[in-house]
Formats: structure tokens, C-alpha cells, sequence
């Protein structure tokens, strides 16, 4: 589509600058139990939103009816919008960055080659592979997704950007049980690369967590050495991503407002956001208002090196934007650096401790403005560096900033959820646990 034709009837209408995204995707979908294909979806999706400078202020239409024939409703919908908007504050459409990375590599068109038969065959197999590895799996449903999605941004100022990415993900809901007990797991993998997805892999590491949590119980009140499973640390920090927003910071909704330079973790964390990461579909050289992505770390050895910016909390705080400007601000591919300690080793460090697997009620549980936490968590205690039971029907509670504070070794085992937050496993010095 030849978006020229909407900028000239926009500037004969008096539009003085206007600007499109454009995204359209295709989403596939299947999902198995008991050997019968339950869920297959294949859909299509497209949109466009305008925005446009008129009489100084912002117009904004959004349409799902994409076509030239449309553009004349389009550019009377930015004026009309605009005439509406009371707000004196300055905006403005940006002219683009001088140069914006190559990513190649967002798109591997060798998923496109698997076939959809081959894809059911696969979930399928995974499904029988699970209940074969022990006979007290009980249930598994497995599923299978992918999409791919094209995204244009231009303007009338030369700008001109396009992206193309795609994914997939692998995985199935799993539950054990012993005739007196009961435990679900969730195993999954992501990736554009369909070569990545090793079903026996996947079929023995989902059984092997769904029957270990068999027989799981309480352990005493009190304080203990944590071990933060790369997947619970991902859950912790996904409710804490709005804390390095600049716009939290500037509506002052974040307990780090003012701590830019200081130390609030232990020198073992460094937290980054790579927009140029492999195989993420979260990835990208340019955000959704055209701003140039590029890597950040945002805690670099514990300290605290600056916030998240769009274009307006750039602006007003006199600085560039990170290339974070999206619906909302929010990070590309969010996560602590790995560290070089084999997770094993780190089990076999503690002398009496807790390795919590799994969080719930994060979001409701966790303050992003005090950073303060309450959590029910399940995991395994751990006795002279050996696995001695399960434990559930826990809850323990903290500070965040203080838990980032308190740890004392980062595990090379980094994991990211079905998100974009990822993390390794992290060794806590204490955290307060309730239970029995």
C-alpha cells in the first residue's frame, strides 16, 4: 500500500505532519489431549493508525478497514480528533534516527517450511512422549503457536521503516499424581527456529518436574537461604518492569525515583534490555514511534543507570528516548545477565535452604511502587546441598530491591517466560517464609 497518496490528501486538508503504523500478522494455533486434535486456529489480523499534527495539536484515528478508498475518512477523523484536544502541551512527529541496526535474522523463513500436518504430528508425539515417562502422569494437554507479523511505520517527513518477525512456541500443561496427591507443571519452549523444539528433551525435563512436586508440604515458619528458580525469578520480576519506566517515575509511582548512580543490588546484577536479541519476536530496530532500539543495561553491577523513555517523557526530562516507546513504555527483551554457576552447584552449595520453582498471585501480591511482596510459593527444601522433599502451601515476603540487594550468585541457567522478561537462577541470602 502506497501510503504517499494518504500524506498528500492529508497536507491539502492542512495536516502539517502525519505519520502511519501499519501492522498485519497471521496466527496459527493447535491444541491435543488425549490423542484428539482439539483447537485448530488460523487467523489473519491488520491495522492501521494516523496520527497527524493539525492547528498544533495531535490527531489520532485507528482502523482495522485498511485501503486507499478509506484515506479521505482518514484524514478528516486526524482533524476532527485534533480539534477536540484541549491540551496545550507541544507535540510533534519525529524525523527518524540516522541509522537503525540490520536484523536479519528477526524472520527465519525455515518455519515456514513445516508444514501444518507436521506441526500436529509433533504436539501430538510430544503429548505421548510425556505420559510415557512415568505412570503417574495423569493428564497432558499440549499445544502449538506461531505467528508472523510485518510492521510499517512511515511519515511525511521521509520516514520509512519495516520490520518482519515471527515465532513459535511448544509446550504442554502436565499434571502428576500419586492417589493422594496432585501437582501441575507448565513446561514450554520459544523460538523461530522449529529445530529447537527437542520433544523427548521437553517430554522428560515436564515429567520430571510434574512427579518430583508428588508429596509436597509445608516446612517451618522462619528465615531461609533461597535458591529463586529461573522461572520464579522471571515471575517476581515481570510485576516490577513498570518501576523503570520514566513515566513511572515522573508521575512519582516509583520507589526508584531519584536513585539513578546509586547501588540498589548486588554487584552480581546487571539488568538489560536487548532489542536485538536472537530468535524473539520481541526484537527489533525500531520502536512503534520510529525511534532507533539499542541495548541498555539499566543496572549495571548493582547500580542503577537510568529509566526506560518514549518520545514525551524523553522530552520532558531533556534527554533522548531509549527507544521504548510503544503502546506504553516497556521493555524489548527484559532480563538479568546470566552468571557462570552451574545451577546444580548452586543446590549443592546450601547448607539449609529453599529452592522455590514456582510463584503465585504475583501481580497481586507484588507493589511495584514499594516493592514490597507477599507470595504463595512451592519449590523443594534443600539440606547439605542434597533435595530432600517438596514444599508447598509457603509463602514468603520481601522487598524486591532488598532481595536484589541479598543475592549472593547468579546461576548460567538464563530462561525467559512466555513474555519478554527472562532471568537465571538467583541464590538469595534470606528470605522471611511462613508455613507451618
Amino acid at each position: 500500500m502506497n501510503f504517499d497518496k494518504l500524506f498528500a490528501l492529508a497536507k491539502q486538508e492542512g495536516i502539517e505532519d502525519v505519520q502511519v503504523y501499519y501492522a498485519a500478522g497471521t496466527e496459527f494455533e493447535i491444541e491435543v489431549f488425549n490423542t484428539t486434535l482439539e483447537k485448530y486456529t488460523i487467523a489473519d489480523t491488520a491495522s492501521l493508525r494516523v496520527k497527524g499534527i493539525y492547528d498544533g495539536k495531535m490527531g489520532t484515528v485507528s482502523t482495522e478497514e485498511i485501503n486507499e478508498d478509506i484515506f479521505p475518512f482518514l484524514v478528516d477523523s486526524v482533524v476532527a480528533s485534533a480539534k477536540a484536544i484541549t491540551s496545550e502541551d507541544e507535540v510533534f512527529i519525529y524525523e527518524g534516527d540516522k541509522e537503525y541496526k540490520e536484523l536479519d535474522y528477526l524472520y527465519n523463513k525455515s518455519l515456514d517450511d513445516v508444514s501444518a500436518a507436521d506441526k500436529i504430528n509433533d504436539t501430538l508425539k510430544l503429548e505421548e512422549l510425556i505420559k510415557a515417562q512415568d505412570k503417574r502422569i495423569s493428564m497432558v494437554q499440549a499445544f502449538y503457536g506461531d505467528g508472523a507479523n510485518v510492521v510499517r511505520i512511515e511519515n511525511s517527513k521521509g520516514l520509512k521503516l519495516r520490520k518482519e518477525v515471527n515465532s513459535a512456541m511448544l509446550g504442554a500443561f502436565i499434571i502428576a499424581t500419586d492417589g493422594t496427591d496432585q501437582r501441575s507443571v507448565f513446561e514450554y519452549k520459544l523460538s523461530n527456529d522449529y529445530a529447537d523444539f527437542n520433544l523427548e528433551e521437553m517430554a522428560k525435563e515436564g515429567a520430571e518436574k510434574a512427579v518430583a512436586l508428588l508429596g509436597s508440604s509445608p516446612v517451618k515458619s522462619g528465615t531461609y537461604e533461597i535458591l529463586l528458580k529461573n522461572t520464579a525469578s522471571c515471575s517476581l520480576l515481570a510485576p516490577h518492569v513498570s518501576m523503570f519506566s520514566a513515566e513511572s517515575v515522573q508521575k512519582d509511582v516509583s520507589l526508584l525515583k531519584g536513585k539513578v548512580g546509586e547501588v540498589i543490588g548486588s554487584d552480581l546484577i546487571t539488568l538489560v534490555d536487548d532489542p536485538f536479541m536472537l530468535k524473539s519476536s520481541r526484537s527489533g530496530a525500531f520502536d512503534d514511534e520510529g525511534v532507533a532500539t539499542r541495548y541498555k543495561e539499566l543496572i549495571q553491577d548493582g547500580k542503577l543507570t537510568g529509566f526506560l523513555h518514549n518520545l514525551k517523557t524523553a522530552k520532558k526530562d531533556n534527554t533522548e528516548s531509549t527507544g521504548n516507546g510503544f503502546n506504553a513504555i516497556r521493555p524489548t527483551n527484559f532480563y538479568f545477565k546470566a552468571g557462570e554457576l552451574d545451577y546444580d552447584d548452586a543446590v549443592k552449595s546450601m547448607k539449609k535452604g529453599l529452592i522455590i520453582t514456582a510463584l503465585d498471585g504475583t501481580h497481586a501480591g507484588c507493589s511495584p511502587i514499594s516493592g514490597d511482596f507477599s507470595l504463595q510459593a512451592s519449590g523443594f527444601l534443600v539440606e547439605d546441598g542434597e533435595i530432600v522433599r517438596p514444599v508447598n502451601l509457603i509463602t514468603i515476603a520481601g522487598n524486591y530491591l532488598t532481595l536484589l540487594q541479598d543475592v549472593t550468585a547468579v546461576c548460567s541457567d538464563l530462561k525467559f517466560n512466555y513474555g519478554f522478561v527472562g532471568s537465571p537462577s538467583l541464590l538469595i541470602k534470606s528470605l522471611q517464609v511462613s508455613g507451618e
